[in-house]
């Protein structure tokens, strides 16, 4: 019996898949050929949440799976509650696996008497008694270092290039493609991605408050281009908005927008089928009920069934780097 068998018999893997993203979990689930534990959430009138695991954990090593979205607040206490209950069952290993994290877009105090709400966060997650946190996508990278547990950040970008070159919007050393960062914050994004097409990048200047037609003015040629508007998140769709409005009026003759998070609140929907966006690309981090025109979800579902089959059996995650940076 070698090592990794011995620990798969000492200690087996468990899967939870909580009510963030419910049909992500099932995915994850299925691809790990692992069923999910049956998890009993109940809400009680007064909003209160009740979890009751199933089975027994006693040694083993349990991954959770809990998306962070909408509603923020009762899905992020429905985690809570989860790790809880499986420390005081005596579970070996716990590892949330957090596909999309809440409260990850303040990670710097700007102004005065302002919360860095991504360090509490982290510090209430870490009450519990858990070994690692495997998450995609983080606002901010340094934000795992907010965290005295090893932080596994994948990241979706790969998977959101290889379907612009797979469809054939984009191929490398392409000279008709530039890859727009909506502001200067999100440069180093779009450098990254345009590295996959050895592509130009530009910037939108934006400054100040901005609105759905708002116009800035660009750094970097899209006079004649098709543009890849990348970014984290889409929220409520106004940067991406101004974004689009601007490089149109810059001459670009073709925008696509890519993004791992779809969050899609207060009025997302309606604000970007307006626009005119051959395409939006996201991943399915998120699940809403409701979607725009032209939007084309990526599943991360293999990205993630990786990342903990890597953990659980102590492989390094630097390999999945590897091999998505190997795009054909």
């Amino acid at each position: 019996m070698n090592k990794e068998e011995l620990h798969r018999m000492l200690h087996p893997i468990k899967l939870i898949g909580l009510g963030g993203n419910q049909t992500l979990a099932e995915k994850v689930a299925a691809i790990l050929q692992q069923p999910l534990l049956e998890t009993a959430v109940h809400h009680f009138s007064d909003g209160e949440i009740q979890v009751q695991v199933s089975e027994s954990v006693r040694g083993c090593d349990v991954f959770v799976i809990q998306s962070i979205q909408d509603p923020v607040n009762e899905n992020f206490m429905e985690l809570m509650i989860t790790l809880d209950a499986l420390t005081r069952a005596s579970a070996h290993k716990i590892i949330p696996v957090i596909p999309y994290m809440a409260y990850s877009r303040s990670d710097t105090k700007t102004r005065s008497r302002e919360p860095i709400t991504a360090k509490l966060v982290a510090n209430l997650i870490q009450l519990n008694a858990i070994d690692s946190i495997i998450a995609l996508d983080l606002h901010a990278s340094q934000i795992q270092g907010f965290y005295n547990v090893p932080v596994d950040h994948l990241h979706a970008l790969p998977i959101l290039a290889q379907y612009f070159l797979d469809s054939g919007i984009a191929h490398k050393s392409s000279d008709d493609v530039v890859v727009v960062s909506p502001d200067h914050a999100g440069t180093k994004l779009a450098r990254t991605m345009a590295q996959y097409f050895d592509a130009p990048i530009a910037i939108v200047d934006q400054r100040g408050a901005r609105y759905d037609d708002e116009v800035h003015d660009m750094i970097g040629d899209v006079q004649g281009k098709t543009c890849i508007i990348i970014d984290d998140l889409i929220d409520t769709g106004t940067r991406l908005a101004s974004s689009t409005n601007s490089v149109m009026k810059a001459g670009a003759v073709k925008v696509y927008a890519a993004a791992t998070h779809a969050l899609l609140s207060h009025g997302a929907v309606k604000r970007l089928n307006q626009l005119p966006l051959q395409q939006i690309v996201v991943t399915d981090t998120i699940k809403k009920n409701d979607y725009p025109d032209r939007l084309v979800r990526l599943s991360v579902d293999r990205l993630l069934a990786r990342g903990i089959d890597y953990v659980y059996n102590d492989r390094s995650i630097h390999e999945i780097f590897d091999e998505q940076n190997r795009l054909y």
